[in-house]
């Protein structure tokens, strides 16, 4: 008998293994890599809302629990990870240049918005009014922690690469038998996967495509993020990620030409270095309704629990969300009731 079986290994379900490992549960997990948006992810943890220079939701507390959280999974694989990468936020006027000056003056982001103008000194960027500077900001490489985490299960063998079989779960009273194995407890973290999910596929998941390009600009010569009317972050050697974008009908994982054609006509609106696209990916977001993730226990099935939807802020948001998640299930805590998924179940769930 093993404590967890875990089924997906993006952000949330990376997370939920450090919970597990540093309270000494055992468990398996299953990873198909079918699910793309960590892997693509622009990786930034930005605790501001860049286009109404607003707090995003409990961001302040999440980005506690973050910092201290990849710095611990760094030391522990001995990897880089968490580049501190600063953000500029690009004034296209003075009215946006007051309004960040009203931001930076309120209580909550006193912390969080440098309150001096600083100016543009890079001839590749056209920002003559300036740009405003966010403060605790960095950039997670998504990619690398994934396929590092992944190696590091391997070595446990507690990870199998294979499409989970919901048909191949059988339910008990008290545990949960899937090939052989009996588990106390299983949690889904499968991203825009639990769409196919047929204990979970009730809730409100929307999913939203988001696609982003690296380019190669080599008199950019840029070392911080800008934001404008679209991200460009510097991943070294000339190279930096562009994007996003956000689709609402379009499920697939496959890069369109429409969405490249819109980032290089928004970064256009503002680069004047010239430059090459040298890749392009996509990733469906796992999105909510409203915007909060999905937290929680199966209002049927004990010990059946989902932690999934934090969309495009999937890197703050992990450790906090799996952090309720654990407290929930090992110490009788109360979720946050806006990550709950009993928000859903009186409208959405069919017994």
């Amino acid at each position: 008998m093993k404590d967890v079986l875990l089924v997906g290994l993006g952000l949330a379900g990376i997370a939920m293994c450090e919970r597990l490992l540093a309270e000494g549960k055992t468990f398996d997990v299953y990873e198909n890599g079918s699910q793309t948006s960590s892997k693509v992810a622009g990786g930034l943890y930005n605790p501001v809302i860049l286009k109404r220079f607003t707090l995003a939701w409990n961001a302040d507390t999440q980005l506690a629990q973050a910092v201290p959280f990849y710095q611990a999974i760094e030391e522990k694989l001995n990897i880089a990870i968490d580049d501190k990468l600063k953000v500029l936020r690009r004034f296209a006027s003075i009215e946006e240049q007051n309004l960040w000056f009203e931001a930076a003056d309120r209580p909550r982001l006193k912390q969080l918005l440098n309150n001096q103008i600083h100016k543009n000194r890079n001839e590749g960027i056209a920002a003559d009014k300036g740009f405003g500077e966010v403060l605790k900001t960095g950039k997670i490489d998504t990619a690398n922690l994934q396929q590092a985490y992944t190696s590091y299960l391997e070595d446990l063998n507690c990870i199998s690469r294979a499409t989970f079989d919901y048909n191949a779960l059988q339910i008990k009273a008290d545990a949960f038998e899937f090939k052989g194995t009996n588990y106390k407890k299983i949690i889904f973290a499968e991203g825009f996967g639990l769409k196919k999910n047929p204990f979970f596929n009730y809730l409100p998941l929307n999913g939203t495509k988001g696609e982003l390009l690296t380019i190669k600009a080599p008199n950019l010569k840029e070392e911080s993020v800008i934001k404008s009317s679209c991200f460009i972050i510097p991943l070294g050697g000339d190279y930096y990620r562009v994007g996003a974008t956000y689709k609402w009908k379009d499920k697939t994982n496959a890069p369109t030409e429409a969405a490249k054609e819109e980032l290089i006509t928004k970064l256009r609106m503002f680069l004047t270095s010239e430059f090459e696209v040298v890749d392009h990916v996509a990733g469906i977001r796992p999105t909510v309704t409203d915007r909060r993730p999905l937290v929680g226990s199966h209002p049927k099935f004990n010990n059946m629990y989902v932690l999934n939807g934090f969309g495009s802020r999937g890197v703050l948001l992990a450790p906090y969300a799996s952090q309720q998640l654990f407290d929930l299930i090992y110490k009788q805590s109360s979720l946050n009731p806006e990550i709950d998924i009993a928000r859903f179940s009186k409208k959405y769930f069919v017994n």
